[in-house]
């Protein structure tokens, strides 16, 4: 892929974009409207940077509970399924920040008290619910919003290329909209038994091996990896990952059939909301030139927590995540005893599996003084956390990007990774000849080279302070904002509408 990549990389260092498109995003969450992880905060913070360059843009959600229209319907759609038809309807959702939004609203599949399932479990309709999102997508381009290219994310919307590749193959409006799709998580990919395949109307010929079978369960993610004009992942080292057996998720052979078409492209972050400089959230405002504020937030930090105030003093290890066997939990409990045996505190904040939920409670009633938990999604809390902690960790098993170690570099806050991923791209190891390098990181899946890592992290904060806000400084002087990443978007949706 190696005029794909020159070309992007064009764009990237100072070429100009040839043409200002119309780009329509679909995707299962997106902020400021719903949230579940990290894709709301892409969903978000991208198509705003897009428009700052001048293109055209709108993003298409579905219409969650909570999920506010601006205005009321502007439009009735058809949707095909395999009972039948479905009508959805289209409602506004206002613009912001130049993006325009629209939901698609169908109350018995969305109007629900979660995104995607609760209790630790799908719901067992999600087959028919996001194939009808997909469906509802193409149809929104044709009566709605015709977008020059479509940006799909995730396997919620991984019908839409499949879609427009087979029941759409004829339409003169649609056939021909290229589509660019985004893996924000391999692991996640859609699968359901074959029955699904008839419940939402999709061809027997579809269900084999050059479509979305997939060791006999049908793969919605596996239809967008083969009928997309130009895949995406999250960073350049994803993008080589998972064309392994080891990060592949059994996919990796359908990856490897794609490379010519597939590409990592970093996520980035949006300052303007994740800024020591200027974040309203946090108790005091503080920068690389004068840290004292950091002071402050950690003794805010500890309280909000119920946290000892003199563990001010202490070093504190700050968790933000889902809590999930993929984000390194496993080893956290492996080293949990000896963790907890060191003078510090701990603050973890997050959901997700009932097992690391239990975990963490128990550590927090055997702990008291030196670990805290908060079982929730909540944005205030995570600032909170990135501000007043010491030390972010963040072990995962495999890490597609990760947004949250590049929250912890600006605010000071240094990191301890595995080295995957996004993770690998964006820390550099410290460096104890030079003192330079942004965080620390440890290769090997296992909790003797995590506690190893932790423990070389404790020890420069606790003994070489001078060093440790070098790193600080180190990590806060990078710059992981949206415009690099948004040029090298632009310069893919160029390639897939001319091409």
């Amino acid at each position: 892929m190696r005029a794909v990549l020159d070309a992007l990389n064009a764009f990237q260092y100072g070429g100009s974009l040839e043409l200002i498109m119309k780009i329509l995003f679909v995707a299962a969450e997106g902020l400021p409207f719903s949230k579940t992880g990290g894709l709301a905060d892409v969903i978000e913070a991208l198509p705003k940077s897009l428009a700052a360059l001048g293109h055209e843009m709108a993003v298409l959600l579905p219409r969650y509970r909570n999920t506010r229209a601006s205005a009321g319907p502007v439009a009735s759609l058809t949707v095909p399924m395999g009972g039948g038809s479905r009508f959805p309807a289209i409602v506004p959702g206002g613009t912001l920040h130049g993006v325009h939004y629209y939901f698609v609203d169908d109350a018995e599949y969305f109007d629900r008290e979660q995104l995607y399932g609760e209790a630790g479990k799908d719901y067992p309709d999600n087959a028919e619910r996001f194939a009808e999102f997909s469906g509802a997508a193409i149809e929104f381009c044709k009566h709605v919003w015709m977008p020059d290219v479509i940006h799909c994310h995730d396997w919620q919307t991984a019908l839409v290329p499949a879609l427009l590749r087979t029941r759409y193959a004829k339409d003169d409006a649609v056939r021909k909209l290229p589509v660019v799709f985004t893996i924000h998580n391999m692991g996640y990919q859609g699968a359901f038994p074959p029955g699904a395949m008839k419940k939402i109307g999709l061809p027997n010929s579809l269900f084999g091996i050059d479509g979305l079978e997939f060791y006999g369960q049908v793969n919605f993610l596996k239809g967008a990896l083969i009928f997309s004009d130009y895949l995406t992942t999250v960073s350049p080292k994803y993008a080589e990952e998972i064309k392994t057996e080891e990060y592949g998720h059994g996919l990796d052979g359908v990856v490897r059939n794609r490379a010519d078409r597939l590409t990592g492209i970093l996520n980035g972050v949006d300052y303007a909301a994740w800024s020591p400089e200027r974040d309203k959230i946090i108790a005091s405002l503080y920068s690389a030139k004068d840290l004292s504020g950091k002071v402050a937030c950690k003794k805010d930090l500890l309280k909000v927590f119920g946290l000892p105030a003199r563990s001010v003093n202490k070093p504190v290890i700050g968790i933000v995540s889902r809590f999930a066997g993929q984000k390194g939990f496993d080893l956290i409990e492996e080293i949990a005893a000896e963790l907890l045996a060191e003078d510090l505190a701990i603050v973890a904040l997050g959901t997700g599996e009932a097992k690391y939920e239990e975990l963490f409670r128990k550590l927090a009633k055997k702990n008291p003084a030196k670990f805290s938990v908060k079982v929730a999604y909540d944005n205030i809390l995570a600032h909170k956390v990135e501000a007043g902690a010491d030390i972010f960790l963040m072990p995962s098993r495999y890490e597609p990007c990760g947004l949250n170690q590049i929250y912890s570099l600006k605010y000071g806050t240094v990191p301890v990774v595995r080295a995957t991923g996004g993770l690998d791209d964006t820390i550099e190891a410290f460096d104890p000849a030079t003192g330079g390098g942004t965080g620390f990181k440890f290769q090997a899946y296992n909790s003797a080279d995590l506690i190893g890592a932790i423990h070389q992290a404790l020890f420069i904060f606790r003994n070489e302070p001078a060093v440790w806000r070098g790193l600080q400084r180190n990590g806060m002087a990078r710059d992981f904002s949206w415009q690099v990443s948004a040029k090298r978007y632009a310069g893919l949706y160029e390639l897939a509408w001319k091409t």
